[in-house]
């Protein structure tokens, strides 16, 4: 079974953050678990500036952690749930990369691991969301 990971949940574990840290850590384990780890280039991108020059690659193998590329379908898909999101809203609330992160896992995985607030379970029906319990 192939768990998505959220930027929020690894940056917990990184920055040591006060309130979730463990939370997300023990969850992090449980998901891994049950089978592989899998973020995509936003995840990436969002979490290099926390760790040091070089540390990336470590990091993502120590926690048996696989970089999965996107693909067109999952981008195309991104964009039109943010488009969606936009006719709702009227304004841009939540950033693009939430949305391709959400695209990323329901092809990709099927599952992932966030600190949701409520746009996953809205834009992407069929996305198992596990989320770190305090």
């Amino acid at each position: 079974m192939k768990t998505a990971l959220d930027s929020s949940v690894i940056l917990d574990v990184l920055t040591d953050d006060p309130v979730w840290a463990d939370a997300s850590e023990a969850a992090l384990k449980e998901a891994l678990s049950l089978g592989s780890l899998v973020v995509g280039e936003c995840v990436v991108a969002e979490i290099s500036p926390a760790l040091a020059s070089g540390e990336l690659k470590r990091f993502l193998g120590d926690w048996n952690i696989q970089f999965l590329p996107s693909s067109l379908e999952c981008a195309v898909m991104a964009g039109e749930m943010y488009r969606e999101y936009l006719g709702r809203r009227h304004q841009a609330r939540r950033v693009l990369p939430d949305f391709l992160i959400g695209a990323h896992s329901l092809h990709h995985a099927g599952r992932l691991l966030a600190r949701d607030r409520g746009y996953y379970r809205d834009y992407f029906q069929g996305l198992t969301l596990i989320e770190p319990r305090k």
